[in-house]
């Protein structure tokens, strides 16, 4: 039986044969591994998988190269996608994601702290890394190293990138530690073996440290602060409270938080305060808003003594009328923990202050409180006089702020 006509045309059909313009449309859906695949495959897919537009897309995805980096560079788009993936592939599935954190990053310091941008280090190569894992004897996360082929962390000094915390008599700036200073803070003793820091404070000596291994109850790769054991017998029994569960997560969620005004700029630094968009209250002319911190340094898991800070934003609007002014008499608070135990207070002014607030005006302060349990809120008001009827007080609304400790764990050490 003989076969019919329109089968006979397919089983001579080739490769060869089908228009290029379609080739290229389905080859340009395919990612860098099979592209490269098909250059093995036949002549005539070697031919159009080398097509230098196919490999812009690629080039753009995985290591952001702009047009204007490919004009300085006087290259093909696939002959630069070939000399990084050389340099840089095995960190292809990071690299896009920290170059641009590191880049918003930069542009951001640029604008509100440019004296930050001084204090970030040059790259360090894949020789320098690698003799660091043979001088700690334990391997870095590839994302660790990834971040350090972009910027090797910054010079010990103040303020440091990553953030900053100030009372009236406690200071802390972290500094990102470059890859040298870090693994000659490597540890290895009980309680925290296998550990490296990856920041450092010169006021306090806190530092958060990443997990290399996952012993003493840690996960590998867990980022966290040590807090001591003050109730243990044993001197390297600690408690860590969590801040990352990889270095990509930590560094990105970070800078995301800095970039898009999550943390605020106070005299040209980061500072660590998160801010709840619910957490703001209007009364008359004056609205209040809170924004907290913990901090592990000043904080006990065994006994429980959980250390917080808040910034209060009082400001009365523009439009008020001039014969609005203000001055703020005393406060009341009142603060409740997590079992419902309740406290009371109430004083004159605010941390022996009495601001006077007129229309468009701003004013900031800084206090602290701790509690006995993991979290609890605190509301209130504040008591005003008006200045120009010294006879009419008024209270201005605190709104509840919540504060939380991190998610934490005791060593099995």
């Amino acid at each position: 039986m003989a076969a019919p006509p329109d089968m006979e045309l397919s089983s001579t059909l080739s490769l060869e044969l089908l228009p290029t313009d379609p080739l290229l449309l389905i080859l340009s859906f395919l990612d860098y591994r099979d592209l490269v695949s098909c250059c093995y495959l036949n002549r005539r897919l070697n031919q159009l998988s080398s097509h230098d537009p196919l490999w812009k897309r690629h080039c753009k995805k995985y290591w952001l190269i702009s047009e204007e980096e490919k004009t300085r560079r006087n290259q093909c788009w696939r002959a630069i996608f070939i000399s990084t993936y050389s340099d840089l592939g095995r960190y292809i599935h990071y690299y896009a994601t920290l170059k641009k954190a590191w880049d918003d990053l930069e542009q951001y310091l640029g604008q509100w702290c440019p004296r930050m941008i001084g204090s970030l280090k040059e790259s360090v190569g894949e020789e320098d890394l690698d003799a660091v894992e043979a001088q700690i004897r334990c391997k870095l996360p590839d994302d660790y190293r990834c971040s350090f082929r972009i910027h090797n962390g910054q010079k010990l000094v103040v303020p440091g990138l990553m953030g900053s915390m100030a009372l009236s008599n406690h200071y802390r700036s972290e500094d990102l530690l470059d890859i040298d200073t870090a693994a000659g803070g490597f540890q290895q003793r009980l309680g925290l073996k296998q550990c490296l820091p990856l920041t450092f404070c010169i006021h306090t000596g806190l530092s958060q440290y990443m997990a290399l291994e996952s012993v003493e109850g840690r996960n590998k790769y867990e980022i966290f602060y040590q807090c001591p054991d003050q109730m243990a017998r044993n001197p390297s029994a600690i408690v860590m409270f969590i801040t990352g569960t990889s270095y990509l997560e930590w560094f990105t969620s970070y800078v995301n938080k800095v970039v898009t005004g999550g943390y605020p700029i106070i005299r040209d630094q980061i500072f660590r305060y998160v801010h709840d968009k619910d957490c703001v209250a209007t009364t008359e002319d004056i609205t209040v808003s809170v924004s907290t911190s913990f901090l592990p340094e000043l904080s006990s898991v065994h006994p429980p003594h959980y250390f917080f800070t808040y910034r209060i934003r009082i400001e009365m609007s523009k439009d008020a009328l001039p014969e609005n002014v203000c001055q703020l008499e005393s406060r009341y608070w009142r603060k409740t923990d997590a079992k419902g135990d309740v406290e009371e207070v109430q004083g004159p002014g605010v941390v022996g202050e009495f601001p006077v607030i007129s229309p468009g005006k701003v004013y900031e302060y800084t206090s602290c409180t701790k509690f006995t349990t993991t979290s609890g809120y605190m509301e209130g008001y504040y008591t005003f006089h008006c200045l120009s009827n010294k006879e009419r007080f008024f209270n201005v609304t605190i709104p509840r702020f919540h504060m939380v400790c991190p998610a934490f764990k005791v060593s099995t050490a």
